[in-house]
């Protein structure tokens, strides 16, 4: 049996109800529409209640619902996959009004009040080549420079135990720089944005991986700055800019309507 719901992609500060022309998630020609409650917006698409898989398509679909939405509006973004799901007293749609907008208003607006006019910029920096930053790391640090005469001196076979201290020394230290390095590059964004989050980052060749909230009229300063700082550093970094994207590093909004349950991240 087919049971019908609303999948749910943000929530955003207007008093409007409507459809918009923007095709929803699931290729079923349902199109976004707005449910209101006072001054804060669900925006929705009609589905089939079941669980969407993490796919590149259903992803992109999601962002860019929120996205069409972002220069005029502020929106908090709800976790992918979330669909609403109708009782034997409310249907999807009136619970998403009673059960999330009324239910969890001040929440929202204290959410919406804080990412107003804002959004989220990340950047990924990546050592270019690291032969030249471990011959950095050598040329910095006398110890190093010791085990590795050391090993020199006693060849191969008899170096086993000063090898193994220098590969767990090399690698020690190689952290050291990269965060050093890592706060250095946050320290030039210092005055441009509100808020960051340090994301995880991946393999021995990246510094940072970092996602910044900023105000809208900053965006613009932010871009300038990210120029000169990757154009000064072209010789030993590649920076990855992305952005402006829905603040989901910031705020991502939990809704559990399957059992009339609902939290937040």
């Amino acid at each position: 049996m087919n049971v019908e719901g609303k999948y749910i992609y943000g929530i955003m500060d207007t008093m409007e109800e409507k459809e918009y022309p923007i095709k929803g998630i699931g290729n079923n020609g349902n199109v976004v529409h707005s449910l209101v409650y006072k001054d804060t917006t669900a925006l929705v698409s009609d589905t089939l209640v079941k669980e969407y898989p993490v796919s590149r398509e259903n992803t992109l679909i999601h962002m860019k619902v929120i996205e069409n939405f972002m220069e005029e509006q502020t929106v908090l973004p709800v976790k992918f996959g979330t669909v609403a799901v109708g009782n034997d007293s409310r249907s999807s749609g009136e619970r998403i009004k009673k059960e999330v907008l009324k239910e969890r208003y001040s929440e929202i607006k204290d959410l919406l009040d804080r990412l107003q006019n804002k959004v989220e910029l990340g950047l990924k920096a990546v050592w270019i080549n690291m032969d030249l930053i471990f011959q950095e790391i050598i040329a910095e640090n006398k110890e190093i420079q010791k085990l590795k005469q050391k090993i020199s001196s006693k060849g191969f076979n008899q170096s086993y135990k000063e090898r193994i201290k220098l590969g767990t020394f090399l690698k020690n230290t190689l952290d050291e720089k990269r965060h050093a390095e890592e706060k250095g590059i946050i320290r030039a964004f210092n005055e441009l944005y509100c808020e960051l989050r340090l994301n995880k980052t991946f393999g021995d060749k990246m510094i940072t991986n970092t996602s910044f909230l900023v105000e809208k009229n900053r965006v613009k300063d932010f871009d300038k700055k990210i120029k000169k700082f990757a154009s000064v550093n072209k010789e030993r970094m590649r920076f990855t800019y992305v952005g402006p994207v829905p603040p989901c590093n910031f705020v991502e909004l939990v809704i559990e309507l399957k059992e009339g349950k609902s939290g937040i991240d």
